[in-house]
């Protein structure tokens, strides 16, 4: 488990860096072919996490290190669906995501609900472990079209039980 970790509610002040986080995140995933990744793909996405923190109606929480952000995640649209789980590429594989990802299902839990939801690209094959590794399983794959990317993609959803019903 990572000690030196603070998962805190995201704040206005943190917008900017939670949108730079996501985004550079994202670039750095190998999981897109290349012809997603055309300049107009890269300025759509970058525009969607510039103002995915203003605009949500879901809960942001971020992880920070030493007062530096780090890695954010969010629920938004349902109570028990992860719309995201980012973390910066210069600290992923320390136990970040796994925090933020198992904070999020606590909260989750703490509500009542019996599940936990989120899906990836399905070829993000380091995301799936670790959603993997935290007790979720694949429920469908298919391809969906990504609002964010504007194309469709081969997605995997996956699910958690989080309390016995």
């Amino acid at each position: 488990m990572v000690t030196d970790l603070t998962i805190r509610r995201v704040a206005a002040a943190d917008h900017e860096t939670v949108g730079a986080v996501g985004f550079a995140a994202w670039a750095a995933s190998d999981a897109f072919e290349d012809s997603y990744l055309d300049p107009d793909v890269i300025a759509r996405v970058r525009h969607e996490f510039a103002i995915f923190p203003e605009e949500t109606k879901g809960e942001i929480v971020v992880a920070e290190r030493g007062g530096t952000i780090v890695g954010w995640g969010a629920r938004e649209n349902q109570p028990n669906y992860v719309s995201d789980l980012w973390v910066h590429p210069v600290y992923q594989g320390e136990g970040i995501g796994r925090a933020v990802l198992l904070h999020l299902c606590e909260l989750m839990a703490a509500e009542g609900l019996a599940t936990a939801r989120l899906d990836t690209h399905a070829r993000n094959e380091g995301a799936i472990r670790l959603y993997e590794r935290c007790g979720f399983t694949i429920i469908w794959r298919g391809r969906e079209f990504s609002k964010s990317m504007g194309v469709s993609l081969e997605k995997v959803h996956l699910e958690k039980r989080l309390a016995d019903r």
